[in-house]
């Protein structure tokens, strides 16, 4: 299908807890508008397609105009070149799923999909961290950590379009359970979940040590999250801070592999993990140089957008 030079473009983000529409004007770097939904516990693929269809003609009704094409970022492994999710890790009912196909059939004009990590590695690289680089790392830490890579100014994507998987590398063997089956995989140590689910465990067993942690929760371990892990280790909680230092440690192992594997100019971090605080990001970086090649330089950076 040809794209309308002058029509408007719409962006969809489909996320592991939540998703986002936007709409913006071809060729503008900037939102003309923009719309968020968060997926209630126990939500299918079926549940996130319905709420993200609803989102993005709200968004169209609103802001009348020629469409010109839908951009989709999703967060799972995705056959770009087909348009097919392969699976989410987080929602259940994606596997296979042609949602190229399905989205152009509903809007009627061209649409591509990618992985989420991608698309951020080439947004970067082109208006964020990563201007200026021959070769860039994106991961992103969140619900899940994922990576994307682009190398000589175009995306990477391996022999089965699955290249920059990072969060299933395991960098603690034996570790903690992961989404994937195995165990110690960086995203079940360093993830916000995974850092809820270990602060939980280590409050039922030393609600002592993080009575801070405790109190911002109200006295429920169940409504830990990470971004309540980060904000206790500020305030000098010592369970959250080693939490969090453990988070970060086997975050910087993993980047240390990567940077032995391919030696990246720079390495984007992005994600709600990362504002963590100067501690987090010291401990990731000072690890990741522990575990790379000392020959090998590489500047490890927050995302720019």
């Amino acid at each position: 299908m040809p794209i309308d030079p002058h029509g408007l473009l719409l962006a969809l983000d489909y996320g592991g807890t939540k998703h986002t529409a936007a709409l913006l004007v071809r060729g503008e770097q900037k939102w003309l508008a923009h719309a968020r939904t968060f997926s209630p516990p126990g939500a299918d693929a079926r549940y996130d397609q319905a709420a993200m269809l609803r989102m993005a003609h709200e968004l169209l009704a609103r802001h009348p105009g020629r469409l010109a094409a839908v951009g989709v970022s999703f967060g799972g492994p995705v056959d770009a070149g087909r348009g097919l999710v392969r699976l989410s890790h987080h929602v259940p009912g994606w596997e296979e799923t042609p949602l190229r196909d399905l989205l152009q059939a509903e809007f009627g004009v061209p649409a591509a999909v990618d992985n989420d990590a991608n698309v951020a590695a080439l947004g970067e690289w082109r208006y964020g961290a990563g201007q200026g680089c021959q070769s860039l790392l994106y991961v992103t830490i969140s619900t899940g950590i994922g990576g994307g890579w682009v190398l000589a100014g175009r995306i990477y994507s391996g022999a089965d379009g699955m290249a920059g998987e990072i969060g299933h590398v395991v960098v603690r063997p034996g570790g903690a359970a992961c989404v994937c089956g195995k165990r110690g995989c960086l995203e079940a140590e360093s993830c916000g979940p995974a850092m809820a689910r270990a602060a939980q465990a280590r409050l039922a067993a030393e609600p002592a040590t993080g009575a801070h942690l405790a109190a911002l929760a109200g006295g429920d371990p169940g409504r830990v999250t990470g971004k309540l892990v980060a904000e206790a280790a500020a305030g000098g909680d010592a369970l959250a801070q080693e939490v969090l230092d453990h988070a970060a440690r086997m975050l910087g192992v993993g980047l240390g592999g990567a940077i032995n594997l391919m030696n990246p100019e720079r390495i984007v971090l992005g994600g709600g993990v990362t504002k963590s605080g100067d501690r987090y990001w010291q401990i990731v970086r000072e690890t990741a140089r522990d575990h790379a090649l000392p020959q090998m330089r590489v500047e490890i950076v927050p995302a720019g957008w």
